[in-house]
């Protein structure tokens, strides 16, 4: 089967058996754990390849010219270089720092990994025709924070085997970004990221950046897993995009330097952040509808299943809640996967990302959307840092809470969290 017709090909993610509830009913074959990796894996590797390639040889910007929104709001459209790279690289991180093996997924990893690295050498190198738009415009605070997050999530892989050279840098561009004040917005945590990526490495850092970030992002919690984007509530999925991932980053870090953040340990705020994260992924996995559907609800539409990161950070931190087991949640998202990326145009014809949510769909791009943009949908793919033979991949497929419940079967209540 040619590579451009598998998503297409595995649209049908079917009914699946079994359930935590004893339902053990089946009704047409699921596809096994197995098969649902190869399918991962296949995703990850038609996002990748198409920016890694030619970003190791230094060519990403002259062959591919990202789309614009058609409200685009008239920022330097080469901040979409970095959006891509960084975000991409935050998505793929885990997968790539699992123990080399030679498979064929694992011949792959090496390959996209030898890439990424000579990638992150062109995207510092101010002499590189990919050196990456830094220093003008304040999007690059945001997409830098994806870029650390990458580093933070596999440093022996990323980081480690980086020049001194690329890794001055690096430093050095990062650090330039403090001229960026964000909003009193998620944007806080995109300079707390920053800063915690700076400090893991035994560099200067700017604690009140982490301090700031993680007590107003405190104060913004509106219950029951839900944050605020500032001070006011935005019904979104910020929440998984930005919010909970990145928080409960910059806190396992201050956790393992053993900070105190405004009076508290940095663990105990650790704990309660990923409590938090773990009801609004329980949550998340009821919006999943019997066909894999999900409500299109919000800002940031086109990010498509950037959505379910929350749910793909738990499996792979081993932090799933109890009335998520592995293999419900492997069905789940893999149903949401299947039911956005079986339209081919989610592609255009040189194997880019479109804009859209369930294919090019240019007229939900919001001012600040381009073709780059889109890469946060990698986000989605952090399970697959999870080895072949852990309990995610081989647990047999269960039928996720709205296909029970659509289908008249037991399915668990649902209760607020008081935290």
């Amino acid at each position: 089967m040619e590579r451009r017709h598998f998503l297409a090909a595995a649209a049908g993610a079917g009914a699946v058996a079994g359930t935590a509830a004893g339902n053990t009913q089946v009704h047409r074959a699921a596809p096994s754990g197995a098969a649902d990796r190869r399918y991962m894996v296949e995703l990850l590797t038609k996002m990748a390849a198409p920016i890694l390639g030619p970003m190791s040889q230094g060519r990403l910007q002259k062959t591919f010219q990202p789309a614009l929104s058609p409200s685009w709001d008239g920022r330097n459209p080469k901040v979409a270089y970095l959006e891509a790279f960084g975000r991409l690289l935050s998505g793929i991180a885990p997968w790539l720092a699992l123990p080399e093996d030679g498979t064929g997924e694992g011949l792959r990893r090496k390959d996209l990994q030898q890439k990424a690295l000579a990638s992150l050498a062109h995207a510092v190198d101010p002499a590189s025709p990919d050196y990456l738009l830094w220093r003008r415009e304040g999007q690059p605070l945001v997409d830098s924070a994806f870029f650390t997050q990458a580093l933070l999530r596999a440093p022996k892989q990323l980081w480690e085997p980086l020049d001194v050279t690329t890794k001055r840098r690096v430093v050095a561009e990062i650090k330039q970004l403090r001229r960026v004040t964000p909003p009193y917005t998620n944007w806080l945590l995109f300079a707390a990221m920053n800063e915690a990526f700076l400090r893991s490495i035994g560099e200067d850092w700017d604690p009140m950046r982490v301090d700031l970030a993680v007590r107003k992002v405190t104060e913004w919690y509106v219950g029951d897993g839900w944050y605020a984007d500032g001070p006011r509530f935005h019904f979104d999925f910020y929440g998984a995009y930005v919010l909970h991932p990145m928080l409960t980053q910059v806190l396992d870090v201050a956790t393992a330097a053993g900070s105190r953040i405004a009076g508290q340990p940095a663990e105990a705020l650790r704990e309660q952040a990923y409590r938090r994260m773990q009801r609004y992924a329980e949550q998340l996995e009821r919006m999943i509808g019997p066909d894999g559907s999900y409500p299109p609800i919000g800002r940031s539409l086109t990010y498509r299943t950037a959505v379910f990161q929350p749910l793909a950070l738990l499996a792979l931190r081993k932090r799933l809640p109890a009335p998520l087991p592995a293999g419900q949640v492997r069905a789940a998202t893999m149903a949401a996967q299947r039911a956005i990326f079986s339209n081919p145009t989610n592609f255009d014809a040189a194997g880019y990302l479109t804009i859209g949510f369930a294919g090019a769909q240019p007229a939900l791009g919001d001012v600040y959307s381009n073709a780059g943009s889109m890469y946060i949908a990698a986000e989605s793919l952090l399970a697959l840092g999870l080895p072949a033979d852990d309990a995610f991949w081989v647990d047999p497929p269960i039928d996720w809470t709205a296909r029970r419940a659509f289908a008249g079967r037991s399915f668990a209540t649902d209760h607020y969290i008081e935290d």
